[in-house]
């Protein structure tokens, strides 16, 4: 048999085969290896084969079995870098992601499916066909992301505009078009959404941006400032306090809980919240929140069993925050 061009890179190829083609479940012959490698333009001999995939077993780690069906051989991966359910768990997360868009997501999707053979990527199909979900319509978030994490290596600030929805559906910028001057030190995801965590020059103050609402990012030549404020960063801490990524000020709320709601606060602040408890059935929860409209309204969300007592200050928002919104009805 003529060799052919490609003749050089028979392991890979072949390595590429058993991985598209086989997994736990699924195993390929010989034979069936020979006319996927004449597919590349690879010649291959029957006894080459087996030496070949003992080597690549041996050299690439690949977890290669043999197993014996009738008269037929077949060879199989059996495991891989990621498993099945890893996988399935990549592709909920891009689907429920609405930082990235459709488009984006569908690109995404396909080359994660290339981590399990195409038998098992048929097991995904389902779930790229779920739809409905809010997604934003940023194309450039990707190269937003690659320019602030650049900024952050090179320790300097960076200048955006940020946008804002109009009532004709149209993102449009806010302050006029005026730059926005920060000083960027975390990324985060929060509600589906990604976030920069910024130091603002202005306010001398933590900000927080949504990602795909940033556009024209440019890094600067200036270093970045507010070092002292990041250097014991909880970003699962501020994001916990930060109701839908929200502003507000910072306040220690103590909160009268019904026993029975203790888990509502312990999945949204963590475990480390100061607990005292009251009587049988009730408990004094200390939690550090941004407060603001949007903490207000998960609070009458819970209902019954549930009340803010400290501070004063905030106490007495929620009470005028109650009564503007039934006066609107």
């Amino acid at each position: 048999m003529a060799k052919g061009q490609n003749q050089k890179l028979k392991l890979y190829y072949i390595a590429k085969i058993l991985l598209e083609k086989t997994d736990e479940d699924h195993g390929i012959t010989r034979e069936q290896i020979e006319k996927e490698l004449a597919r590349y333009e690879v010649s291959a001999e029957r006894k080459s084969i087996y030496s070949d995939i003992t080597e690549i077993s041996e050299k690439m780690g690949l977890d290669i079995a043999k197993e014996k069906i009738g008269r037929e051989t077949f060879y199989k991966v059996l495991s891989r870098d990621f498993e099945l359910a890893e996988v399935k768990i990549l592709i909920d997360a891009v689907l429920s992601s609405r930082f990235i868009t459709q488009k984006k997501s569908n690109e995404l999707i396909k080359k994660i499916k290339g981590l399990v053979s195409e038998h098992q990527a048929k097991q995904l199909q389902r779930q790229v066909y779920v739809q409905g979900r809010i997604k934003t319509m940023n194309e450039t978030i990707y190269y937003s992301v690659d320019d602030i994490h650049a900024a952050i290596a090179q320790n300097r600030k960076i200048r955006f505009k940020y946008l804002n929805w109009n009532i004709d559906k149209e993102l449009v910028p806010r302050h006029h078009g005026d730059w926005f001057v920060v000083s960027p030190w975390v990324l985060t995801w929060d509600n589906s959404n990604y976030y920069l965590v910024a130091y603002d020059d202005y306010s001398q103050e933590c900000r927080h941006y949504r990602v795909d609402k940033m556009t024209n990012i440019e890094v600067t030549d200036e270093m970045r400032d507010g070092k002292e404020m990041f250097d014991d960063f909880d970003i699962a801490s501020y994001a916990a306090s930060t109701f839908g990524m929200y502003q507000g000020r910072k306040e220690k709320v103590h909160i009268l809980v019904d026993n029975k709601k203790c888990g509502i606060f312990f999945d949204r602040f963590g475990k480390e919240i100061l607990v005292m408890k009251k009587d049988e059935t009730h408990s004094e929860l200390i939690v550090d929140v941004n407060v603001s409209r949007q903490f207000y309204g998960w609070i009458y969300g819970l209902g019954e069993g549930v009340k803010v007592i400290e501070p004063q200050s905030v106490v007495e928002e929620i009470k005028q925050t109650a009564k503007e919104f039934l006066e609107i009805y």
